[in-house]
């Protein structure tokens, strides 16, 4: 594993997340709240998605993760995941170029079988003009689910070790979706929802979570500062005592 697990071993805290991991919810109620489709909030929810990488970029944040569109997402009306749908591929045709420009690394993760051929070939057109980027890792969670996540990777660790019976955690962890990336030091949902929604299972094990009521178009940079500084006011232990860390200092 490139990077540490937070039940093996102490990581490093960092006085700004390197790893901010977001649920973007409340698009629709934001639109419905000004008498809107839904889909307008949707499209609103992409400016913020911008306003917020570059904030990331301006921060030194290393990597941000946004919960674009769950597994369970599907159960929603058909016209909404169409839009949904279009909207992500009018993203790609409109902001890879400029991701690209900023040394901005896009990865997209989940279980892309479900798009259509076009979709997933912008993706991996996207993923691979930016891959040697390194300013900012932003991966977008699409058909992504926790379980699916870890189900898959249980089937490649399976794979990659036929007859063995016993497993580590790192022979796990190196096969799932974001085994490229630090686990997140800091989880944000915006909308009011307190809940994280099948969203990182494995990853989220000591992230430090932020519930904010504001909805996701709404999200500004301002917000997200908030969160890091109710993040820096928090005493990450580690399963160690708070004597333990006055006695570190």
């Amino acid at each position: 594993m490139i990077f540490k697990s937070s039940t093996k071993t102490v990581p490093d805290v960092p006085k700004v997340p390197s790893h901010v991991a977001i649920i973007m919810d409340g698009n629709g109620r934001w639109a419905t709240r000004r008498m809107l489709p839904r889909v307008a909030g949707h499209v609103k929810g992409v400016d913020a998605v911008r306003d917020i990488v570059e904030a990331c970029v301006d921060r030194g944040i290393g990597y941000l993760t946004l919960f674009a569109f769950s597994s369970e997402n599907w159960r929603r009306p058909e016209e909404e995941v169409s839009l949904l749908m279009r909207l992500f591929v009018t993203a790609l045709e409109r902001e890879v170029a400029k991701m690209h420009a900023n040394d901005i690394c896009l990865k997209v993760v989940g279980d892309l079988s479900r798009f259509d051929g076009k979709l997933r070939d912008m993706i991996a057109n996207a993923e691979r003009r930016t891959a040697n980027n390194t300013r900012l890792t932003l991966t977008i969670c699409a058909n992504y689910g926790g379980r699916w996540d870890i189900m898959q990777a249980t089937s490649k660790m399976l794979a990659a070790h036929p007859g063995v019976t016993e497993f580590s955690e790192e022979m796990l962890a190196e096969h799932l979706a974001m085994a490229y990336a630090p686990e997140p030091d800091l989880f944000i949902r915006t909308g009011g929802e307190q809940r994280i929604s099948n969203f990182l299972l494995w990853q989220l094990a000591y992230s430090e979570l932020y519930f904010t009521d504001t909805f996701w178009p709404d999200f500004s940079p301002a917000a997200l500062d908030e969160a890091i500084v109710s993040y820096q006011s928090r005493e990450r232990r580690f399963g160690r005592t708070g004597d333990q860390l006055a006695e570190k200092k």
